[in-house]
């Protein structure tokens, strides 16, 4: 067959037991989500060794720790992903859910139910994790996938994907409802954008530069995801100890994520308390400091910021660090410099924390907590297909509902207009 016809093919055969899986109930749909879960674990050793290969050849190809980082899969992450699937499991299903109905005049019932899209495509970049999420969350909603994961976890996703049918073959479903384009490489990836009458949604994961070119070349609707320019602002109130702890999880935990802080703001009264604690811990974690002048005097160890510290995504342990005079500053900053993905302040002040609230415009905008926490699985939604920082249907992270449309059913018993 040609590669032509192959990659169509492909296609096709997802869309077509997209349609199966619509129907299917939801024990169905969760024996297939345990199956892909008992699967994981039975198969530890067999994906790890994958990932090893992609491993590899990412340190001989230099990509930075930080990728290096997301494309590892250990015991640990792959326990971890088995228990997300799991999670998915005891959330409700959303399809056939009724958002909202009611009876016309003229006795005909009216209700709007949420329905499948049909065939979820997704691009993302070194996150061999992602292929498990997003086939969980796609089929427990009901949804083919269409998977493009990038040749840095070629590997690795081609393992996945395999045990992943397998696992939903055996539960009773179709598994040709997951399908992968890795093969078919970048060229792939343009044709999956433009695959209009075969892949309903798409959606991008992963650097600026991937979910630009995906927003602006594709012809299938998009969801679009973003990168995390994130800010902590330390408020004149806070109180340290809270600060630091803060701010050191928002920027070490997991350094290459998109929702790990970048940059550290602090009112020049909290400058003045707790600034050198603050950064002095951080360098103790590891941080290379890039700051303007104040905060270069409160640790001599901090660097000169550049314009481009304030706009970049370091995945790495680098933070910005700009002292501010007020409140207004800080949220002029980050109305300049924000991606619209998490912001958090740390403050004491009711007030400060509620206009923060209010005039951050963000996915997510946090209080006296770490950015840590924008995540479909500490929101309670399992895994999540990613971090939406777009303003349509989707906003913050993506779980269940946030894959499916609706439709509605309209019941009548002979009336005409």
């Amino acid at each position: 067959m040609a590669t032509s016809d192959l990659f169509l093919a492909r296609l096709q055969r997802a869309k077509t037991a997209s349609r199966r899986l619509g129907t299917a109930t939801t024990d169905e749909k969760n024996r297939a989500l345990e199956a892909i879960a008992q699967t994981i674990e039975a198969n530890i050793p067999v994906i790890v060794a994958e990932n090893a290969k992609d491993l590899d050849r990412g340190r001989e190809q230099g990509i930075g720790d930080g990728l290096l980082d997301r494309l590892r899969l250990d015991e640990d992450r792959l326990l971890g992903l088995a228990a997300a699937v799991r999670e998915i499991i005891a959330l409700p299903d959303p399809v056939g859910e009724v958002v909202r109905g009611s009876t016309l005049a003229n006795g005909i019932r009216i209700s709007q139910v949420r329905v499948p899209f049909g065939v979820v495509g997704a691009i993302y970049e070194a996150r061999p994790n992602v292929t498990v999420d997003i086939a969980a969350i796609a089929l427990k909603s009901g949804n083919g996938a269409v998977l493009r994961g990038g040749s840095a976890a070629a590997s690795s996703n081609e393992v996945l994907v395999r045990l992943i049918q397998e696992a939903i073959t055996a539960s009773g479903l179709d598994g040709d409802v997951v399908q992968t384009i890795d093969e078919f490489g970048r060229e792939g990836a343009t044709r999956l954008m433009r695959a209009r009458g075969f892949v309903d949604v798409l959606i991008p994961r992963g650097s600026a530069g991937l979910i630009s070119t995906v927003v602006q070349e594709s012809t299938v609707p998009v969801i679009e995801t973003g990168a995390g320019v994130v800010h902590v602002y330390v408020d004149a109130t806070a109180d340290e100890d809270m600060a630091v702890e803060i701010v050191r999880n928002a920027k070490t935990h997991r350094p290459s994520v998109c929702n790990a802080a970048e940059t550290l703001l602090v009112h020049r009264d909290a400058a003045e308390r707790m600034l050198p604690n603050i950064l002095s811990t951080l360098a103790e974690s590891g941080v290379t400091l890039l700051g303007d002048d104040r905060a270069i005097a409160a640790n001599s160890g901090v660097n000169a910021a550049t314009a481009e510290t304030w706009e970049t995504e370091h995945h790495s342990l680098t933070m910005g660090v700009r002292v501010v005079d007020s409140i207004d500053e800080a949220i002029s900053h980050i109305e300049r410099y924000s991606t619209r993905h998490t912001e958090v302040i740390v403050t004491n002040d009711i007030s400060s924390a509620d206009r923060f609230l209010a005039e951050i415009d963000a996915a997510v905008v946090m209080v006296n907590a770490s950015s840590r926490f924008t995540d479909g699985g500490e929101f309670g939604f399992g895994a999540e297909v990613g971090i939406s920082t777009q303003k349509m249907h989707a906003r913050g992270p993506m779980g269940l509902p946030e894959l499916t449309s609706t439709k509605w059913l309209v019941r009548g018993n002979g009336q005409i207009r």
